[in-house]
């Protein structure tokens, strides 16, 4: 058995992170609104012996035309840290991690919420910070539009230094700084685990060094071997200059398999969810990544225009561009690939097939886990437990029984002084 075991998330999203999902015959169309699929999700992941499972959140609907969202698989779901408050009632081991922005909260009140989540689960909370991309998640808080990119990490680089000061509980200084001043101690002891877990998910040159400098995971998007090597390795150098050292952070790339038996049986389930996307759903999921909003005014089968940089998603919106040019790819072929995944590394095969690819990529350097995306649910997630796990463990790549009993023990972190 290997030393070194990667580490798995389970990324929780509704009917699933295919933009056709809820149209797959064997998808649960009302999942977003149904507690029980949510816990059986989350067994099926804890018996899986999974890291955590992880829910995203936004402030508003995903598209700016609401009859495209209306179409999707991301338009209706609970506010996540609630979901996972019930949850952590219905697992005992498993890592609980939620989104949550500095864009639209204060340090003060999400600090208090995710280490009330971290002590209602004995040790197992998680924060994924984000600073918000969407003007429609702007409009709907009393803003006068998007803030731009280094604005937004700013603030976020001092919300996140506030956050944890009060779960340092630092009575004596308490924060002044320019966005915020926080003057009491939080109302609760400190974390079962010494801190709740800090995810981060930047890409961008800005975001890279928010990561460095505050994050214990983080997660990423990358379609190459190649280009998740180059991301892996500049974060991890980035670290010194905070004085921390490259295990300190755990690097977990996005990935969307379709697994099953053989490899002709796992490609028919991908072309059968391929098929189920129709053109304007695709292309104003990728208008949202690319931050415009006139992209059918150009030939669906002709290239992707030259866009100006986004002040929204920077490292998205790189990624489809390179993707794009890199492959040749017209507007329809890419909004259908996109759609899929939303730029995520996707593997259709075998268990062995998708054990391999895992393999490559952890044991080459260019991750240290892997935050599944499962096509649809439950079924994907049920193939992944069923045919990838065990094919892990059976390398010795994965464990076989949790080592601890909160998310710093799965994820072999230290517990902050």
């Amino acid at each position: 058995m290997t030393a070194r075991q990667m580490k798995l998330g389970a990324f929780l999203w509704a009917t699933g992170h295919h933009i056709a999902a809820w149209r797959h015959p064997k998808a649960h169309v009302t999942a977003g609104i149904d507690i029980d699929h949510y816990i059986q999700l989350a067994r099926t992941a804890e018996a899986a012996k999974f890291d955590m499972i992880f829910c995203e959140d936004a402030a508003g609907l995903r598209e700016a035309n609401t009859g495209i969202a209306s179409q999707t698989s991301r338009s209706i779901g609970f506010e996540p840290i609630s979901l996972l408050s019930a949850l952590a009632a219905q697992t005992s081991r498993i890592g609980l991690v939620s989104t949550a922005s500095t864009s639209y909260n204060e340090p003060y009140g999400l600090a208090r919420t995710f280490l009330s989540l971290d002590h209602l689960s004995g040790g197992r909370a998680g924060w994924n910070l984000v600073t918000s991309a969407s003007p429609i998640e702007a409009a709907n808080f009393g803003s006068t539009g998007l803030k731009p990119h280094a604005d937004r990490y700013e603030r976020a680089r001092e919300f996140a230094e506030a956050v944890t000061g009060l779960w340092q509980d630092k009575q004596a200084s308490g924060h002044d700084g320019q966005s915020f001043s926080v003057r009491d101690p939080l109302d609760l002891p400190r974390s079962p685990q010494g801190a709740p877990v800090m995810v981060q998910a930047g890409a961008s040159d800005v975001g890279r060094d928010l990561a460095a400098r505050t994050a214990d995971v983080v997660f990423t998007a990358a379609q190459t071997f190649e280009e998740a090597k180059a991301f892996y390795d500049d974060l991890k150098r980035r670290l010194a200059a905070y004085g921390r050292e490259p295990d300190d952070i755990k690097i977990m790339p996005g990935v969307a398999p379709v697994v099953a038996e053989t490899e002709a049986e796992a490609r028919e389930k991908h072309e059968e969810l391929q098929a189920l996307i129709p053109d304007d759903v695709g292309v104003a999921l990728l208008s949202s990544y690319l931050s415009i909003s006139d992209l059918w005014r150009y030939p669906i089968d002709g290239p992707l225009p030259e866009l100006p940089e986004s002040e929204g998603m920077k490292s998205r919106q790189a990624l489809v561009i390179e993707q794009s040019r890199r492959d040749g790819l017209s507007i329809r072929q890419l909004a259908r690939h996109f759609a899929g995944a939303r730029g995520h590394w996707r593997i259709v095969g075998t268990a062995a097939q998708v054990a391999d690819e895992l393999q490559a990529r952890f044991e080459g350097g260019a991750a240290d886990g892997f935050n599944v995306m499962p096509s649809y649910f439950p079924g994907e997630l049920d193939a992944f437990a069923t045919l990838v796990v065990p094919e892990l463990q059976r390398r010795g790549l994965f464990r076989t029984e949790y080592e601890g009993r909160t998310l710093r023990d799965h994820l072999g972190l230290k517990r902050p002084v």
